[in-house]
């Protein structure tokens, strides 16, 4: 018992230790983790319920309410929260709105590769559109364009925390009877029209990894207001199963013993039958107590990431007054509220990221580039089929010269402060 109370106060004190500019690295993202979210992993510890459990359930029911949705479903990660998400519209019981293979998703070139690559999974093309400066959202413009008699769906991520232009995207959805999917990973929190993002498509997804507004280690979640999506999401989840029984409970239909399925026998066990090609992607008790201390610290977390978010906007625009000329900073659209993931920067001059990157980085400074760039340049969409509607300029300047910088939580003014500088001497060299 001494040496557990002996390994907890350790624990607890490098959850404590502060990142001193110039001295220590300061990280782009990074998790923030106390006392309460060590307590709470040793409370599921000591239950010994491995799967989901007790804090599953309260997770749950308290992110729902917090995204303002009327389910949740916790899986393993962000990107098995895109495939659940994505197969859950495959369902031949959605009858003449099953996304079938062969069909078309319009999506962006600018991104992160799990949000499109569900489309791929499951034998579909996605076909991709450019994004516009300075907010890094989807080209509306675009659309129309992009239609096509095959398109089902359209399936985007808010980028880096910024809403895209969601409420034009889903009126045209229901324009043309398409199904919408958000890719909120980087994006908890944030708003459009003062709506959060996630309400406005038919389903949506978050991550819990630790770059992300909250973590629970490894872990995303399935967000919808539809209760028939959301029975086929779980399905996907859960081996593809009919029953929604939770791990450790049976016949909660009353029925389990009384059903006729397909050709198996009359009253074959519903635990046992299946009605998707699935998988099993459930998250720990464990993770999800995490989580359930995470989320207490949300709100917090997300208004520190856009005070530091503003701090550092203000500072390289008061030091280095000729901004304009030399960068893009990133702005939310008018009717947007982000909730911001990272501090996205697009250089004007060509030919001055890599030089710029190393000497942040020689620094101290923490740097990434807005994810994969542009998608259809990377190798493992080169045997793959897609479509390409118009010129990805603003796609492949992204690929070229844009970059991003930390402002999650950990991180407060001093750090702004010290970023900024080492950035005005960066692009003075």
């Amino acid at each position: 018992m001494q040496n557990l109370e002996k390994s907890f106060e350790m624990s607890v004190s490098k959850l404590d230790k502060k990142i001193v500019p110039s001295i220590d690295y300061i990280p782009p993202s990074g998790k923030v983790m106390d006392k309460e979210d060590l307590v709470n992993l040793l409370d599921s510890c000591f239950d010994m319920w491995l799967t989901a459990g007790r804090f599953a359930v309260e997770f749950e029911k308290r992110f729902a309410d917090f995204m303002n949705q009327k389910f949740c479903l916790l899986v393993n990660s962000g990107s098995s929260a895109n495939l659940v998400a994505f197969s859950a519209l495959t369902s031949p019981t959605l009858g003449a709105r099953q996304i079938k293979p062969g069909d078309e998703v319009i999506t962006v070139a600018a991104g992160f590769p799990t949000t499109v690559n569900p489309i791929i999974q499951n034998g579909c093309i996605p076909v991709f559109i450019d994004v516009n400066f300075p907010d890094y959202g989807v080209n509306t413009d675009t659309l129309e364009k992009a239609l096509s008699p095959k398109t089902k769906a359209i399936m985007i991520a808010h980028t880096l925390g910024n809403p895209f232009d969601v409420k034009t995207v889903k009126e045209f959805c229901d324009k043309h009877g398409l199904w919408l999917i958000e890719d909120c990973c980087d994006a908890v929190g944030a708003k459009f029209d003062g709506k959060l993002v996630g309400t406005f498509g038919d389903i949506a997804t978050v991550s819990f990894y630790p770059a992300h507004h909250m973590t629970m280690g490894e872990g995303g979640a399935v967000l919808t207001n539809n209760p028939r999506l959301k029975k086929l999401a779980e399905s996907f989840r859960d081996w593809g199963r009919d029953c929604w029984c939770p791990p450790g409970k049976d016949n909660t239909c009353n029925k389990r013993f009384d059903q006729k399925f397909a050709d198996l026998p009359d009253g074959y066990d519903h635990k046992y039958v299946y009605s998707h090609v699935g998988y099993n992607l459930k998250v720990s008790d464990m993770q999800a107590a995490v989580g359930c201390s995470q989320l207490n610290k949300l709100p917090t977390f997300i208004e520190k990431r856009n005070k530091n978010t503003e701090t550092l906007r203000k500072m390289i625009m008061t030091k280095i007054p000729n901004h304009e000329e030399l960068m893009i900073l990133p702005t939310a659209l008018p009717n947007a509220q982000a909730s911001w993931f990272g501090f996205p920067i697009t250089l004007k001059l060509n030919n001055k990221r890599r030089d710029l990157i190393n000497f942040l980085e020689k620094n101290k400074i923490g740097t990434r580039l807005l994810f994969a760039g542009n998608l259809i340049r990377q190798p493992l969409y080169k045997d793959k089929e897609y479509r390409v509607v118009g010129e990805l300029t603003n796609t492949d300047m992204i690929m070229n010269n844009t970059f991003w910088v930390g402002i999650y939580p950990a991180l407060d003014e001093t750090h702004m402060d010290y970023i900024s500088d080492k950035l005005k001497e960066g692009l003075l060299l």
